[in-house]
């Protein structure tokens, strides 16, 4: 029998043990749907806090109830580690890793290559890895595939390797992991059908590609869709702003229509760890071959400038009641990038609160789902804790700014008591408010 037959019937059978490394946003659902499916998964991290949390029975991540993580570790079929020399124990290894950008503004794939380093030295006959992290065409054949080449074995005769691109949508309670289809490309045709048999245990749909680079784009293509429409809304709003026109009025009748138009929202800049990045990777990667990619690059400029402009219009709207940006005390409503999530990665809060500042004014933020600000790479706000949302606190503040619309804000209580508020969100509804109290950016 084959190696790769070999390795599915282990598979089919639920006797193959499952590695996820990078137990975060896209980590964990993985680690919920294998484990479900009857599979026994080791979770890897380089974040012992993590590992110590997970082993405990507890998370960090809101939506995903730290029960569920007892139960997987008392039935005996779960547990956590930091220890990469266990990655010789799974069968098959998932990488879902941070795939950030650099200070250039240029793919930044140190956690690949290390994650790839510590699998090489591990790596054993029999072994399927595939690569989750959103990327370049190109990744798991230039970077990913040498670096276990390094290890003595061989592609196919040894092991395999795929990449399928994770497709997580934080805090999303309409469609789970397990239902949203998985596209998969294998470095060649034995190792897509033993990824492909992987996924089928635990997801509902499986997406065969011809390669790994089809599916490494197909990512990248669905992100460089969004970002862009994204882009253009947010252009839209800045010009009918200045004609007096609501935009987000506009836009609901306009999808009124039942073909030719798909919804998008403007907003105070984009967020999460996959539209205002990935974009940019294949900008990048597009470069290599002498080709331009005007639309992405335009997008991300109009993106990035969002929070400046919602800046703009605070200094605006507090002038116009005879106060200065500097010592104006401000509250940002929402630090998490999308609403009803607690997930702050790239969220263009956190640009706000630190561009308020450097005007002199001082902010304080509320969030339902952030007690206190988390670490990020890039910005340093872990000081900051969420103040609580009371008509006392509200009169306070000369403005607050909507910066994300979580649910469980009660937003006729923030326009009541509030003296201004600037609503990037139409969080505060089409209802007529008046021009005094809400102005919309």
């Amino acid at each position: 029998m084959k190696l790769s037959e070999t390795l599915i019937k282990k598979i089919k059978d639920r006797k193959a043990i499952v590695g996820v490394m990078g137990l975060g946003y896209v980590g964990l659902p993985l680690v919920r749907e294998f484990v479900n499916s009857g599979f026994t998964v080791h979770g890897f991290d380089v974040d012992d806090r993590k590992v110590k949390m997970l082993n405990t029975g507890k998370t960090y991540i809101e939506y995903l109830p730290g029960k569920m993580f007892q139960n997987y570790i008392k039935e005996g079929c779960f547990y956590a580690t930091s220890n990469m020399k266990e990655l010789r124990k799974p069968d098959a290894i998932l990488i879902c890793v941070p795939t950030p950008l650099d200070k250039m503004r240029e793919p930044d794939m140190t956690y690949v290559r290390s994650t790839a380093v510590d699998i090489a030295k591990t790596l054993r006959r029999g072994q399927l890895i595939v690569l989750e992290s959103t990327t370049y065409p190109g990744t798991t054949k230039e970077i990913v595939k040498p670096i276990l080449d390094e290890s003595g074995m061989k592609l196919d005769r040894d092991y395999f390797l795929a990449f399928s691109p994770e497709r997580e949508d934080p805090g999303r309670t309409d469609i789970t992991t397990r239902q949203i289809p998985k596209v998969v490309g294998g470095m060649t045709g034995d190792s897509g059908k033993v990824a492909c048999a992987l996924y089928a245990g635990a997801l509902d749909t499986v997406v065969p590609v011809s390669s790994c680079e089809a599916a490494e784009a197909c990512k990248i293509v669905e992100n460089v869709y969004r970002a862009i429409n994204i882009a253009l809304v947010n252009e839209l709003k800045i010009v009918f702003d200045r004609m007096g026109v609501d935009v987000w009025e506009v836009i609901n009748a306009a999808k009124t229509k039942p073909f030719g138009f798909q919804a998008f929202y403007p907003g105070p800049g984009l967020g999460g760890h996959c539209i205002p990045i990935d974009p940019l990777y294949l900008a990048w990667k597009a470069r290599e071959y002498g080709k331009p990619t005007r639309f992405i690059e335009l997008a991300w400029e109009i993106n990035t400038f969002m929070p400046e402009y919602v800046v703009t219009r605070v200094a605006d709207a507090l002038n116009e009641r005879g106060k200065a940006m500097k010592n104006a005390k401000i509250l940002v409503l929402g630090l998490a990038y999308k609403k009803d999530v607690d997930d702050v990665r790239e969220s263009p809060s956190v640009v706000l609160i630190e561009l308020l500042q450097k005007t002199g004014a001082k902010v304080d933020y509320h969030d339902p789902h952030i007690p206190v600000a988390k670490p990020m790479r890039e910005h340093n706000i872990t000081h900051m804790k969420s103040v609580p949302l009371t008509p006392t606190n509200l009169k306070k503040y000369d403005c607050v700014l909507i910066a994300t619309d979580h649910t469980r804000v009660d937003y006729d209580l923030v326009c009541k008591h509030a003296s201004l508020v600037v609503d990037t969100r139409n969080a505060t509804g089409t209802k007529k408010r008046p021009a005094s109290k809400v102005v919309k950016a």
